[in-house]
């Protein structure tokens, strides 16, 4: 009877354990952890200067500002340039309105205009509307982030072979300088870095290794001096 008894009880204990059903568990979803970065989407405007004119495409300002952002880790997707010799605030302006950019952002927009209204004789008080319109038109190219558009100054053209060939040279830089002086003051109204590379450029007065084969256009060693100057305020404005 007592065998009966305790084979009963071990019996009832198994059948209730048996019934109990263990307790529901979260899924877990696992998370791909992954170091790759968003690519960046950059956009150069301007004239021979931007486009580089007399240098091959890898001495570009914009294509050598593009390969140290990759140096430095950041992944550049694009680097669109809207730029053609001869071109002044004036065509740069007719172009952007006939391309497809209205609707495109990029992070990082450059910005050199107006060696041509200089070169062409028009006035510093037409010059000065165009390129303030020019410069809302990058900021908006930007996503209407002033600190991701970056401005250079006018290169002195006085110093090298074709300008000091020309009848005034001096005057050339004088008014290169008043150029400067407006769209200056327009870009640092708006909260827009400006890079002073005009300096540099005069260099070429004593070291033509800073000129293309052109003697008048910049070589790529010049352009990477620009980038060189750009380069730390950029990064530091990419940053996330």
């Amino acid at each position: 009877m007592n065998k009966l008894l305790i084979l009963f009880a071990l019996s009832t204990l198994l059948s209730a354990n048996g019934c109990e059903h263990p307790p529901a568990l979260e899924p877990v979803i696992e998370v791909p952890v992954t170091d790759e970065k968003t690519p960046l989407a950059c956009l150069a405007l301007g004239d021979s200067y931007t486009i580089g004119q007399g240098v091959p495409v890898a001495a570009r300002f914009p294509v050598q500002l593009r390969q140290k952002l990759m140096e430095a880790d950041l992944q550049v997707d694009t680097m669109q340039i809207i730029a053609k010799t001869g071109w002044t605030t004036g065509d740069l302006k007719s172009a952007i309105g006939n391309t497809q950019l209205a609707a495109d952002t990029f992070d990082l927009v450059t910005l050199l205009i107006g060696v041509n209204n200089q070169f062409r004789g028009f006035s510093l008080s037409a010059y000065e509307p165009e390129f303030a319109d020019l410069l809302e038109m990058a900021i908006q190219f930007a996503g209407n982030r002033p600190e991701r558009v970056f401005v250079l100054s006018i290169p002195d053209y006085g110093v090298t072979p074709f300008g000091q060939n020309r009848p005034n040279p001096a005057q050339i830089s004088l008014e290169i300088d008043a150029f400067n002086a407006a769209n200056r003051a327009i870009t640092e109204s708006r909260g827009v870095a400006y890079f002073d590379i005009t300096p540099i450029s005069r260099e070429a007065l004593t070291d033509p290794s800073l000129l293309a084969s052109d003697q008048l256009h910049p070589s790529g060693k010049m352009y990477a001096r620009w980038v060189d100057l750009l380069l730390p305020t950029v990064l530091e404005r990419l940053k996330p």
